[in-house]
């Protein structure tokens, strides 16, 4: 299991950085409203896994403390640099054991670290979907981040520029 959630985030990082690149090549993508929510939500949601997992307080930003665009992106940038670490350094017994997500209530859910850093990995893939079909809506150009192009690709590295 482990190798498998290294190479979805490797993936996960480099399709945020390829999306990353094509809304900054689009005039305006960043301004839009929908894709500001949806990256800041990305990022967030990327964020809050990796801080449930390594039983740390949820203590998240809101959009209005980043003050533009890039420090959100710089803040996905650390995000992702911390993952890899995560990953490197979890050993088995670590991603078997249970967390609790806080914000199901009714009924509560727990899961093993590993199906909680899966959810991270589908979430973000499903908003970055959404982000895509927003600015090919806005006249830009999505890229191709389907896993199988990564794997395709030679497992490329991130490049956020």
């Amino acid at each position: 299991m482990k190798d498998l959630l290294r190479d979805l985030y490797g993936h996960q990082a480099w399709a945020d950085a390829e999306h990353w690149k094509a809304l900054e090549a689009h005039p305006g993508a960043l301004e839009d409203s929908a894709i500001r929510q949806r990256l800041y939500h990305i990022h967030l949601t990327q964020r809050a896994f990796l801080l449930i997992v390594r039983g740390e307080a949820l203590s998240l930003p809101h959009l209005r403390d980043f003050p533009n665009m890039m420090a959100l992106k710089d803040s996905a940038k650390a995000y992702h640099g911390e993952a890899a670490i995560f990953l490197k350094d979890a050993s088995d017994s670590q991603l078997a054991e249970m967390v609790t997500i806080p914000w199901f209530k009714d009924p509560p859910i727990s899961l093993s670290a590993a199906q909680a850093r899966l959810q991270a990995i589908m979430h973000s893939q499903y908003h970055r979907g959404q982000n895509a079909t927003r600015l090919r809506e806005l006249g830009g150009k999505p890229p191709l981040t389907d896993l199988i192009v990564w794997y395709w690709k030679g497992r490329p590295e991130t490049k956020w520029e």
